[in-house]
């Protein structure tokens, strides 16, 4: 017997035995249970952890098994990207979503738009998980109350075929909620702090929380200068501090990403702590750039000196406090950072990149894994590349390594026009195509995302329409451009109001009220011109 039959009879004995319980119809409330599949933020979380975790083991026995996100800044945004993934791919399997602290600042904060630098109200973050999983909650309500309408209608036409079909979708339901890799920057503030906001994020449904190693207060988007990393004892706490909130809330297979910056990061804040040569301390110390101290006059006045190989050393300090790294320590200190923290409780690693070459992710992940063989990445395809002058750039460099003849392109304007329809602009298409196949086999990466993608389709969207209807097109720049569009490709929202519940609040308010009920969806409704 299936769950909603089973619920169906529980409540039927349940109304046997209370009073006053008439007028309750035990499918219409096994109905409303089917719809809300999940109580709390807490069972999204724990549900979610256990996917990824069945996922991750899933990749690292075939690397073509990755998992795959788009960033969504508001709850509407990712329900209609999962009802599309439900309508073109049948299955919400190994797709997620991305909550990017980038949009959070950029168009969820009260102070309005702010860059990525940690300013918005933490509280935003939690905030939007919520929203996000309240809209994916109410797609399952709206698609299942879709399927319950046409069981009674079915079942009112005798036709026992269709009404048996549409039982076994009801009890074969996927839902949409789907888990969600949440960004909580650097942690904004001490360890206390990150722990106070990982219990909300998950308490909110976060199956998945990713960490970066940049100062909580000076933290930088990854795509931009200035970038300044702690030590790793620090970035450790934050990752205990994570960890010690899920295993609170009874998410014990809660998912960690650690992300490093250090690629793209060449200052600190801090030296690190060190007792004895080639403890972890010592080695981020290592890094630093400084002059050796040959005799005492070589010190000045407030000079900071610590011993490195032996030798006493005066690190490089800028006039902010920061202290630099050598140049051309990037990739060095990204495989300390990510070994050390897989060593201490991360499960994911995340490696922020300039460009998108699956080269240089490998010969990283190829390091990493030598000492932690199961290594695997969470990667931004990031809408900060230049994706097509990229691949371009990289075909041209291919070409020109294996001697081929490059001289009817200009490397510095291989973004122009004049080249998409060449054989390297193809080329670099397909490679662009191909990238997260490629990079998932050849450099570790589990899961890639796209950190604000639905900022730009709006912001696109959003021109194209307002060029037309404000200029000659007028309303057909409506009409033309998006309804016609929705009406043929089978988009839910032509039928707005269904979309946002009037349906289902139409079937409740049957439900409490019977023939009484003062329905939205009669003849008059214009919803009824879209079929």
């Amino acid at each position: 017997m299936s769950q909603y039959n089973q619920d169906i009879e529980a409540i039927k004995a349940l109304k046997e035995k209370m009073k006053g319980w008439d007028a309750i119809n035990p499918e219409h409330a096994a109905r409303m249970r089917a719809q809300n599949k999940f109580k709390t933020g807490l069972d999204i979380a724990k549900y979610n952890a256990k996917i990824m975790r069945e996922d991750m083991a899933n990749y690292d026995k075939d690397t073509s098994q990755y998992t795959q996100s788009l960033g969504c800044w508001h709850g509407f945004i990712g329900q209609q990207k999962l009802i599309s993934i439900k309508k073109h791919f049948g299955s919400t399997k190994r797709r997620y979503l991305y909550l990017s602290g980038w949009m959070v600042a950029a168009l969820r904060s009260e102070f309005g738009p702010l860059p990525d630098q940690s300013m918005h109200e933490k509280t935003s973050v939690a905030s939007l998980i919520e929203e996000l999983y309240t809209f994916l909650r109410q797609a399952d309500a709206w698609e299942l109350n879709h399927l319950f309408r046409g069981l009674e209608e079915a079942k009112n036409a005798g036709d026992t075929a269709k009404a048996a079909d549409i039982q076994e979708q009801i009890d074969n339901h996927e839902t949409h909620v789907v888990p969600i890799i949440a960004d909580i920057d650097a942690g904004f503030g001490n360890a206390e702090a990150t722990y106070l906001l990982s219990k909300k994020m998950i308490e909110a449904g976060a199956c998945c929380i990713q960490i970066e190693n940049q100062v909580s207060d000076e933290k930088q988007c990854g795509h931009q200068d200035g970038k300044v990393t702690v030590p790793h004892a620090d970035f450790l706490s934050k990752i205990n501090a994570v960890r010690l909130a899920f295993l609170e809330l009874g998410v014990d297979d809660g998912v960690i990403v650690a992300r490093t910056d250090s690629l793209g990061a060449g200052l600190t804040q801090k030296l690190a702590v060190t007792n004895e040569p080639g403890d972890l301390g010592d080695q981020y110390n290592s890094f630093l750039d400084g002059d050796y101290i040959e005799k005492p006059e070589d010190i000045n006045n407030g000079d900071v000196v610590i011993k490195s190989d032996g030798k006493l050393m005066k690190p490089k300090r800028l006039a902010s406090g920061l202290f630099q790294f050598r140049p051309g320590t990037g990739e060095d200190r990204v495989v300390l950072d990510c070994i050390t923290s897989l060593q201490n409780g991360a499960d994911l690693l995340w490696i922020e990149t300039e460009k998108p070459h699956v080269g240089q992710i490998a010969s990283m992940v190829n390091r990493i894994r030598e000492v932690v063989p199961d290594a695997k990445l969470v990667y931004n395809n990031s809408p900060s590349f230049n994706w097509t002058l990229n691949f371009r750039q990289q075909v041209f460099d291919a070409w020109k390594e294996e001697g081929k003849d490059v001289s009817a392109y200009d490397r510095d304007a291989l973004m122009s026009a004049e080249y998409d329809d060449t054989e390297l602009g193809k080329l670099a298409d397909e490679w662009t195509r191909n990238f997260q196949r490629d990079a998932s086999r050849e450099a570790g990466i589990f899961h890639h995302l796209i950190t604000l993608p639905t900022y730009h389709t709006a912001a696109l969207s959003t021109d194209n329409l307002a060029k037309g209807y404000f200029g000659d097109e007028g309303m057909l720049a409506y009409v033309g451009g998006v309804q016609r569009k929705e009406i043929r490709q089978g988009i839910a929202t032509v039928k707005h109001q269904d979309m946002a519940g009037s349906n289902i609040g139409d079937d409740h308010k049957e439900f409490f009220a019977g023939d009484a009920a003062l329905k939205a969806g009669g003849k008059d409704n214009t919803m009824n011109q879209f079929g």
